[in-house]
């Protein structure tokens, strides 16, 4: 797919469609504000609106199916379908819902070739390349990114897959690869472009970062790691909850790698309260992916507690 992705060369096909019940621009509008209004509030509001965000997907593939509008509305409807797509992926990768995430993720690429919009199609093919990733597949992560990559023309989103590209080679060892990789993505997010950031990669600062070391801690470069982790999560907006959650469970991690399982204990409870509070269950497994590791330091301080709180 994603092969027949990179090496297929077309512009916008979305054309006018002529049966149905008409869509004007109002409401197109409407959909377009009230869903990046949805998708833009703080996480932990967010919990509470993914049954609204999937209703509105639901809505604009229906409109897109069945109703009649202009080739400009139609483009409209397929990039908006993308971005809810990608969304609602995301909502089911957090709960651990795989195989639904990535036939979101799929969907929305279908959307996004669609409108024409080849960004936005690399972004979706780096989701599912970070959900390898997180499955432990890296070399198909790796692939995926690589044949992302010929298609993606922003700076900042060329910057983001070369930072997944880098999470993914360094679990295989491939320590120029990652290195050349990280030099990259931080050479790209400073390079000026007359089009603005794609809302999709515009967080990206911090996350250079925290995945810069997180790679790093790959290689064997735990002190330089853990460094940057610390550093990543000090440029988190607060709005990011869930984000910070994941970083701090990074943290937590490093300071295991560190012989500091005290101040891993620490962290990763706060990881874990946040986490409760946000319901954000992907932050949660993080920690108690971390529970085996604890459970060799239980006379340390906080580990116990911890422990506790990790069961419950």
């Amino acid at each position: 797919m994603a092969g027949a992705w990179a090496s297929t060369d077309t512009g916008p096909q979305v054309l006018e469609r002529v049966h149905g019940k008409g869509v004007g621009e109002e409401l197109v509008t409407v959909l377009e504000e009230t869903s990046e209004r949805l998708t833009s509030l703080a996480t932990q509001e967010r919990q509470h609106t993914a049954p609204l965000i999937d209703a509105h997907l639901a809505t604009v593939t229906d409109l897109i199916a069945e109703a009649r509008y202009s080739p400009a509305l139609g483009l409209r409807l397929h990039a908006l379908a993308a971005s809810l797509a990608q969304t609602v992926a995301w909502h089911r990768f957090d709960h651990g819902r795989h195989s639904e995430a990535g036939r979101f993720w799929i969907a929305g690429l279908h959307s996004a070739h669609a409108s024409g919009d080849h960004d936005m199609g690399a972004a979706l093919l780096s989701d599912l390349a970070y959900q390898a990733s997180w499955r432990d597949d890296p070399c198909t992560a790796a692939h995926l990114l690589e044949r992302a990559l010929t298609r993606t023309q922003h700076p900042a989103a060329r910057s983001l897959l070369h930072l997944r590209l880098a999470r993914a080679l360094a679990p295989q060892g491939e320590r120029r690869a990652t290195l050349r990789a990280l030099r990259a993505a931080e050479h790209l997010l400073g390079v000026p472009a007359s089009d603005p950031v794609p809302a999709w990669c515009s967080w990206l600062s911090a996350d250079l970062a925290v995945d810069s070391g997180q790679s790093l801690n790959d290689l064997g470069d735990t002190r330089k790691a853990h460094q940057l982790v610390e550093e990543g999560q000090i440029l988190l907006p607060p709005r990011r909850d869930k984000t910070r959650g994941v970083f701090l469970a990074y943290r937590a991690k490093t300071h295991l790698d560190l012989g500091e399982p005290d101040l891993a204990a620490a962290v990763a409870t706060q990881s874990l309260e946040l986490a409760h509070r946000i319901g954000a269950p992907r932050c949660v497994d993080l920690v108690r992916g971390l529970v085996p590791r604890f459970k060799t330091f239980s006379d340390a301080e906080g580990v116990p507690e911890l422990l506790a709180k990790a069961a419950a």
